[in-house]
């Protein structure tokens, strides 16, 4: 089946739901075709710091959700995708972040990669967060597009979720999306702030 649903139908009906279909099983086309969605993401210097971590293991969820306040969305969606942040991808054979651009494109980029990050771990962490954070949204709308819905969380133990998941010492979760069919709505919205309130034109 077709999707057909636009951007702004998905921003607008895309809520953070809590309470999924535990039966729902996502197929693995679906989680595939998520995943390539996410990885078109924007990351500053195409560094691609996030990294997917699909937690399919039943005994590891349960795990999981006992060190994330024992949120039952953890274990009930059809899929949870921690986020994790590779604060080091810069200095991975950065080269290869754009091996495909012209010569003169690399010429220039390779080494303004290494200046930029080097010596700046303020930065480092930074632009791999907010890496993570453009890929969650690619996520959530891409799966109401599907027909599925999301909760992003960070209501867990970040050095318990660490441990469980091996993360090596250069990587940092940075938050879960959850993934799967809603069985309850989600909370009527609790208040927006105005446009006149958030928007500032030039300087505050």
């Amino acid at each position: 089946m077709e999707c057909t649903m636009n951007v702004t139908t998905a921003i607008e009906t895309r809520r953070s739901i809590k309470a999924y279909d535990p039966a729902h099983k996502m197929s693995e086309a679906e989680v595939n075709k998520l995943m390539s969605l996410a990885m078109l993401a924007p990351t500053a210097f195409n560094i691609q710091h996030w990294r997917f971590v699909l937690v399919e293991d039943a005994a590891l969820r349960a795990q999981i959700q006992a060190v994330s306040w024992n949120q039952s969305q953890v274990t009930e969606a059809s899929a949870l995708i921690v986020l994790v942040a590779d604060v080091q991808a810069w200095a991975k054979q950065p080269e290869r972040y754009w091996k495909d651009a012209p010569q003169a494109v690399q010429d220039f980029l390779v080494p303004a990669i290494t200046q930029y990050y080097t010596g700046n771990p303020q930065a480092q962490r930074d632009e791999a967060m907010r890496s993570c954070g453009m890929a969650a949204m690619n996520i959530m709308l891409a799966a109401k597009e599907m027909g599925y819905d999301t909760c992003p969380m960070d209501g867990f133990d970040f050095d318990a979720v660490s441990t469980l998941l091996n993360l090596p010492a250069d990587h940092i979760p940075t938050m879960f999306v959850t993934v799967g069919k809603a069985i309850k709505d989600a909370w009527p919205r609790g208040g927006q702030l105005t446009m006149d309130e958030v928007v500032i034109k030039n300087k505050f």
